[in-house]
Formats: structure tokens, C-alpha cells, sequence
């Protein structure tokens, strides 16, 4: 496998845990993974969809992320920069000196608490979600009490937009928000960490998927366990070099992609936590914990299968986009 010789050439990107499973170049191998199962039909209608995104046309000029894409592969690369859509908003949210109507606000991290949970609107609502990007489903080893995640969340998203794109009776600005949103939190729900939250003494509300866990590696101690696993894949975010390495990624078994249901996705990533991600180094409490050269190398092997499971994404449009 050429993934790490490939991420090697790659520059670097700081990305937010708050706003993304995997980091974007994650969410783009996903999205390129993705890309290779789409019917023609499915690929023409995609981009038909993605062109009326209201940020569409800066996808080619964004951060330089398309320099050296071959023409030939421009619609490819639109999808691709498409997955990362909440990312880009997480940006504009962040610039309050240019705040107007036309700019997106961040509403919080907890459904109870968000200025506006309805997602009926579509592209007029200008609230980032950062609530739907996951589902903590909760476990403990020292029998603290759990806490059910609140709706809603991932799962109840995917299964809203999923459902949406399929029908004849929404119209093609109401699709399009939906398949950005599809492109992405597939993605997310495949990051073992955006599926659990651990409750312990010391988290008694549960560790917010691992973003309360403080890591230490080699002199730094700025990091936690939910950032180390979005970078788990790499960090690069050329696109030329996004498609080489989705091409690189060994092919998942057959009868894991035969699994459509986003639940069952969900819960793979949760039983993956509780036996890959809270393991040595990672003890109980909060940390800082260490973490050693083989945990690495586990936490990318597994990174890189549940990215190439973004073939489930092509079979999800090629079954419901209409």
C-alpha cells in the first residue's frame, strides 16, 4: 500500500474536531472512495445537484486545493471539495467582521441549547449543526451512569436527507443541501470517535467522544483523543494527491459493503471504540495519557478501512439520488 508515501508529499491543515469527523482530507477520501462506485446517471446528476450550492463556484479556487486536477477530472474534484461543505462553513462562521445575512453562525454543540434545530429550510438556514455530525452512544467500565445521545444527531439526519433525495416531490435546492450534508456525515459517522462517549468518575457527562481526553506526544500535550483520531488518515488536502490515495486504500470485504443500514454503520464505529480507540495507552480518567508508536500505527490502519467504507456512500446514491 502507497498511503503513506503519498501523504508524505501533502501539506499541512489544521482542521476543528468541533466541526468534522476525520479532518478534510478525510472527509475528501471518503468523498473520493465514494466517487469510483457513482453510475454515470448518479455522477451527472450529483454534480447537477452540488451546482446550485450557494459556495459552488469558490469550490475551484478554495485554498488551492484543485491546482493540478486535470480537467478531465474537475466533476470528480467537485465532489470531492463538495464533502467538506460544513467545514467551509465552520470558516465563514468564524469571520465576525464580515457577519450579515448571508453568514453562518455557530448554534452550539447541543441540540437543547440551538438557536434553530430545523433543517427544513435548507440552504436559507444559516446555522452550522454542529449537533448532527454525531451520535455519542455512551458505555462505562466503572459503572458511572449513562446519558442517551439527544436528537438529533447523525443518524437521524442521514436518514432524513437520505430519504429526501429519493422522493420526487423535493425540489432540486432542497436536494442539493441534502446530498452536501449526506457526503459529509457518512464520512463522520465511519470515525469511531463520532459514535461514543465514554462516562467515568472522572466524566460523569460523558468525554464528548474523546475530546475531553488530553494526549501528550513526544514535548507537546496539546492535543486530544478525538483531534488524534481525525488525523488518524494524514492530513493532506491537494486533491491530485486525495485521489491517489483513496485509489491507494485496500478494498473493503465484500459483505461490509453489503451493510445499507446507517445504524449498523453507527455501531461498528462504537464496538471499534470501546475495543481500538479507549485501549493502552489510553487509561481511565482523562489523561494526559502518551501515545506510543504501535498505537499509532493501529489507529491508522484502522482509519483507512473505515475510510474506504465511503464505497457505502456510492452505493447509497447510486440507490436513493433521484
Amino acid at each position: 500500500m502507497h498511503f503513506v508515501r503519498t501523504f508524505m508529499v501533502m501539506t499541512m491543515l489544521v482542521v476543528s474536531t468541533a466541526a468534522s469527523a476525520w479532518n478534510n482530507s478525510g472527509h475528501m477520501m471518503v468523498a473520493a472512495v465514494a466517487w469510483a462506485q457513482l453510475e454515470e446517471l448518479t455522477k451527472t446528476r450529483a454534480i447537477e445537484l452540488l451546482k446550485r450550492n450557494p459556495n459552488y463556484k469558490e469550490w475551484p479556487k478554495y485554498k488551492g486545493w484543485m491546482k493540478d486536477v486535470p480537467k478531465a477530472d474537475r466533476d470528480k474534484a467537485t465532489f470531492i471539495i463538495a464533502a467538506t461543505w460544513p467545514v467551509f462553513l465552520r470558516d465563514i462562521a468564524k469571520k465576525p467582521e464580515h457577519a450579515g445575512p448571508d453568514d453562518y453562525v455557530d448554534d452550539g454543540s447541543d441540540p437543547d441549547e440551538a438557536t434553530n434545530a430545523n433543517n427544513d429550510v435548507r440552504y436559507q438556514d444559516k446555522m452550522l449543526h454542529r449537533y448532527w455530525h454525531f451520535v455519542d452512544l455512551p458505555f462505562s467500565r466503572d459503572g458511572t451512569a449513562l446519558e442517551q445521545p439527544k436528537k438529533p444527531t447523525a443518524l437521524t439526519q442521514i436518514i432524513i436527507f437520505r430519504d429526501t433525495i429519493a422522493t420526487h416531490t423535493a425540489d432540486d435546492d432542497v436536494k442539493s443541501y441534502d446530498l452536501v450534508w449526506l457526503l459529509h456525515l457518512v464520512g463522520d459517522v465511519h470515525q469511531p470517535l463520532h459514535a461514543t462517549a465514554r462516562f467515568s468518575q472522572e466524566a460523569p457527562q460523558g468525554d464528548r467522544g474523546g475530546n475531553d481526553i488530553r494526549l501528550c506526544d513526544e514535548d507537546e500535550c496539546e492535543k486530544n483523543l478525538h483531534s488524534f483520531w481525525d488525523q488518524a488518515a494524514g492530513i493532506g488536502t491537494r486533491i491530485k494527491e486525495i485521489m491517489e490515495a483513496a485509489d491507494d486504500l485496500d478494498e473493503p470485504a465484500a459483505e461490509k459493503l453489503e451493510i445499507s443500514d446507517p445504524q449498523k454503520w453507527i455501531e461498528e464505529s462504537f464496538e471499534i471504540a470501546k475495543a481500538s480507540v479507549y485501549k493502552k495507552p489510553i487509561g481511565a480518567g482523562n489523561g494526559a495519557f502518551t501515545i506510543t508508536r504501535a498505537y499509532k500505527k493501529s489507529a491508522r490502519a484502522i482509519a483507512e478501512d473505515r475510510i474506504a467504507l465511503g464505497a457505502r456512500l456510492g452505493k447509497l446514491l447510486n440507490e436513493f439520488l433521484r
